[in-house]
């Protein structure tokens, strides 16, 4: 989920989640749920009170016109946003087990983009694997990818990317009862989980070079390994594990965020038409307030204080 982050330099912008940094309030309860191929639905909702959501995505405004786009033609006559994603990552994108309903910040963005293009908040979302997101924007399988994507320079190569609208940063989640470790220093000579080919992975080699790495295909994946003592610690997105420390009473998030990770949402690169349109949507959300009461109702309902400031649009390479 987080991200098939390719290996290269990447710009570290300044964090702008400042109220994710040690402000995780307690939260029991149990696993999330595993993705799913294709587990997407049209209904809205959040990680929060659905009630709500449903009120926010309702309220989310409806483009007046739509700008000369080939993907913008094809989302409109579909009539839904057809998006890749996931349906295993709390706060962000997570299916109910009872619904089937996908709640959370990048669900429920997906949704309001879905309503500004076509006037309701219908999306199907396919699941995404780390190695598939530009795959599929680039033979248009997608029309976008929502998945705390990071940019950076090198993706940027073979997708577009819109944003950022978010801002995170790598860091640590061990089990409940661990004292040993509690920053990235304290990682090396340790076992430590993350996702394959993530951006993750290559920042262990800088910052904990000792640290003996073992590489898993999902998020579950990394956390199961460290509730099984299988591993020590889980190294990603900090967003991605505050998620996790929310639904699993057994681990929890240490230190503060070593890196910084701007998400973008992915786009076909050959439609500079639609990248403008959708830069449009978030400056228009964030100044509206909606981005605010969005982030309140899904990581909010987690993470204290008031929502930070959206990131800069365009302020990183490759945005």
């Amino acid at each position: 989920m987080s991200i098939s982050r390719t290996a290269g330099v990447r710009r570290r912008a300044a964090l702008v989640a400042v109220p994710l940094l040690g402000a995780l309030l307690a939260a029991a309860g149990c696993s999330g749920n595993s993705a799913t191929p294709n587990a997407g639905s049209t209904k809205a909702g959040g990680s929060g009170s659905a009630s709500t959501v449903d009120k926010i995505i309702s309220s989310a405004p409806v483009a007046s016109s739509l700008p000369d786009s080939p993907t913008l033609k094809k989302i409109k006559a579909d009539g839904k946003l057809v998006y890749g994603g996931t349906a295993s990552a709390p706060l962000f994108s997570l299916k109910d087990p009872t619904s089937g309903t996908l709640t959370g910040f990048d669900a429920d963005l997906a949704k309001m983009l879905a309503k500004y293009i076509t006037g309701k908040p219908q999306t199907d979302m396919k699941q995404v694997q780390v190695e598939t997101r530009e795959a599929l924007l680039q033979n248009h399988s997608v029309n976008a990818v929502f998945a705390t994507y990071t940019i950076t320079p090198e993706r940027a190569q073979k997708v577009a990317f819109a944003g950022p609208y978010y801002s995170s940063g790598d860091a640590i989640l061990v089990k409940k009862d661990n004292t040993s470790i509690k920053t990235v220093k304290d990682l090396n000579g340790k076992k430590v989980a993350t996702e394959s080919s993530s951006t993750a992975a290559n920042d262990l080699k800088k910052f904990a070079p000792k640290a003996k790495v073992q590489l898993f295909e999902e998020n579950n994946d990394c956390l199961q390994a460290v509730q099984q003592g299988r591993v020590d610690a889980y190294v990603l997105d900090q967003g991605i594990l505050v998620g996790d420390a929310s639904t699993n009473s057994d681990v929890k998030v240490v230190g503060q965020p070593f890196t910084a990770e701007p998400y973008g949402i992915g786009l076909p690169k050959d439609d500079p038409a639609y990248k403008k349109f959708v830069n449009d949507w978030l400056t228009k959300i964030e100044q509206d307030g909606t981005w605010a009461k969005l982030w309140k109702a899904t990581i909010g309902t987690v993470v204290s204080g008031s929502a930070p400031e959206p990131p800069k649009l365009g302020s990183v390479e490759g945005s």
